[in-house]
């Protein structure tokens, strides 16, 4: 490195970047800046002068001389930032007295205002079986946060049962509506078509041995027990469970769930209660709904492919049909809709105060509420076949 006999010149001549480090005894240097310290130099690294030749021994202090500085910028407050932070952890005493005024006021200023935490991005990965505690305790914070939830709506159908709950009856019509009437055109499209679809995949190999006149059975028993249930809980969970998880989260970040408990308005009966109720009342009339739509998407195509005649089909469809299918298929629809309000609005209660917030939660609920339907569906079959039903 350089000393006082040795100036180390880090840019050609004409870029004038230069330092100088002399020694003044008692373990005290003198870095001397010379030129222009800008970003566009190749400036020092504090540890190359804090291990220079002259600052070998017992260094105490470090001390600035800057009237050959000809122009600086940010350039030189981060070299005096590391500066600092190099001579902290070496108990090393910086004195600023030589630095222009200007920068003195900065570098104040840069250390009054801490730095923000998680400003720094790190490339550290914190090790395996951290991470699996980490989201063990996760999904248990989450667990107990949904029994919770689940407990609290419990509640709230106790103290409606007894009149006790503040339920606003207009907005119970209010979401009847949009979870029933509004609800209709989409679940007549995709019911059909799903009808459709499975009397043509059907068909294909009914074909095979001459018994097209069973597609009928075939429509009818999957959708009336199990697929129209299904169809119809998928189009809810992504129309309406994640209309009620914007809905609440929105609320959220408006601070009207915040208002309402200063009221001491319960947000579970006056939010939370309606939407449960009117989705509970609705999907199994969606249910039979989309049944009757599945089961005229099989007729579709008997009627066009296999010339099956009309009456054919549906004498066909009703001796497959007993009222246990119905019955199953009523019973998924209202364990779907029961999932998708709970899971709908605690993402939504659970939602954070930010607009990127309340697209979390939406996501969130869409993905719980789909997860929930598959889940119980395999439940309630298994269970149907254990019972013989």
């Amino acid at each position: 490195m350089t000393s006082s006999a040795d100036r180390n010149q880090i840019q050609p001549a004409s870029s004038r970047c230069c330092w100088t480090v002399e020694p003044e005894g008692n373990g005290t240097i003198r870095l001397l800046f010379e030129g222009d310290w800008k970003l566009d130099q190749t400036l020092p690294k504090p540890a190359e002068i804090l291990a220079s030749d002259a600052a070998e021994g017992t260094l105490r202090k470090v001390r600035f001389d800057c009237r050959a500085l000809a122009g600086w910028d940010s350039g030189l407050l981060v070299f005096l930032r590391d500066l600092d932070r190099i001579a902290g952890q070496r108990r090393i005493e910086i004195d600023r007295a030589g630095l222009p005024e200007g920068v003195r006021k900065l570098l104040d200023l840069a250390a009054a205002v801490p730095e923000r935490k998680g400003a720094r991005r790190s490339v550290e990965r914190d090790p395996f079986l951290d991470r699996v505690g980490a989201t063990a305790m996760a999904l248990g914070k989450s667990a107990a946060q949904t029994f919770t939830f689940i407990g609290e709506c419990t509640v709230a159908l106790g103290r409606l049962v007894t009149g006790k709950a503040r339920l606003q009856r207009s907005d119970l019509l209010v979401f009847i509506e949009d979870c029933g009437v509004s609800a209709l055109p989409i679940v007549t499209l995709l019911s059909m078509l799903f009808g459709l679809i499975l009397a043509f995949i059907g068909a294909v190999q009914l074909m095979m041995f001459g018994a097209q006149i069973y597609v009928a059975d075939l429509v009818g028993i999957a959708v009336v027990r199990v697929m129209g249930a299904v169809m119809c809980g998928i189009i809810m969970a992504g129309r309406t469970g994640a209309a009620f998880a914007a809905q609440l989260g929105t609320m959220q970040v408006n601070q009207e769930i915040d208002a309402l408990k200063t009221l001491g308005i319960s947000p579970i009966e006056f939010l939370v209660l309606p939407r449960l109720l009117a989705l509970c009342l609705m999907m199994p009339l969606l249910c039979l709904y989309a049944d009757l739509m599945g089961i005229a998407g099989g007729l579709i195509v008997a009627v066009w492919m296999l010339d099956i005649n009309v009456v054919q089909y549906l004498n066909q469809t009703l001796h497959a049909l007993n009222m246990s299918h119905f019955l199953v298929g009523v019973a998924h629809a209202l364990v779907f809709g029961v999932l998708i309000a709970l899971f709908g609005c605690l993402k939504g209660i659970q939602c954070g105060r930010s607009a990127s917030a309340v697209g979390e939660a939406t996501t969130s609920a869409v993905v719980a509420c789909i997860v929930a339907i598959v889940v119980s569906t395999a439940l309630i079959t298994f269970i149907c076949n254990v019972l013989k039903v």
